[in-house]
């Protein structure tokens, strides 16, 4: 989040994009996305700490019914038919998932299950929130730029808030991968990524909906858990890998 604030900050500085000025009134009006967005980073970070990052990426799918079904209630937007039956596709892989998962834990999939409400809820709030946020600004515009900047910044103090609960800042002091280089290398490296993804993301979520968006990131669902079931060994068998793959 601070390369990403440092960055977007650099290039409003030197005239290459612009943003709008971050007032209170606009600050007040994106803040709830923010509580709901580090709740999904932390729901997430839980999720990861019992269960395989296959299980967690396909568990997600679990996000785009709900996602779907607060955009009825929220928007009064409904799908047809080809997104309902790919949506009952997913939840079918989640299901069989869970059930053929070799390493399953009752503490993770509640976590996860937390996540995906909070994850729909991130997608549903920002939808409605980008309408409101512009009534807040100068110009009476909000482009991508500003809304990366301002969830960026405002995570910034929460992520800081989470650190000091969680006595995690006595386990970074404390840890000697802060003092090797390719460590920062790789965190910056990291934070460039973020900064795209959350361009991306703000773009592509502006320009179609919740649903779509959500419908869409699932595409990366099958190599993310492929990877994770290589990378880190995780335990599997035949009924578990055509699970992932349906």
């Amino acid at each position: 989040n601070l390369v990403s604030v440092v960055i977007v900050r650099l290039l409003t500085l030197f005239g290459v994009i612009s943003t709008e000025p971050l007032t209170r009134k606009l600050v007040q009006v994106w803040f709830p996305v923010n509580i709901i967005f580090v709740g999904m980073l932390v729901t997430g970070i839980f999720s990861l700490k019992y269960i395989n990052i296959a299980m967690v990426t396909i568990l997600k799918n679990i996000t785009n019914i709900i996602t779907a079904l607060g955009e009825i209630y929220l928007f009064r937007k409904h799908q047809n038919c080809k997104i309902w039956g790919a949506l009952i596709l997913m939840v079918i892989s989640a299901i069989s998932g869970g059930i053929t998962d070799l390493s399953f834990h009752a503490v993770g999939y509640a976590w996860q299950i937390v996540n995906c409400f909070f994850t729909a809820a991130y997608s549903l709030t920002l939808c409605g929130i980008m309408d409101k946020a512009k009534q807040q600004t100068k110009t009476g515009n909000l482009n991508e730029f500003t809304m990366v900047l301002l969830n960026n910044s405002l995570s910034l103090p929460l992520g800081l808030i989470l650190i000091i609960v969680f006595a995690e800042w006595e386990y970074l002091y404390a840890s000697p991968i802060l003092r090797i280089p390719m460590f920062w290398v790789v965190a910056t490296a990291s934070g460039l990524l973020g900064l795209t993804i959350s361009f991306s993301s703000m773009w592509f979520l502006h320009q179609t909906g919740p649903t779509t968006y959500s419908l869409v990131g699932s595409l990366n669902k099958i190599p993310l858990s492929i990877a994770g079931i290589m990378l880190f060994k995780v335990p599997t068998n035949l009924p578990n890998m055509l699970s992932i793959s349906f």
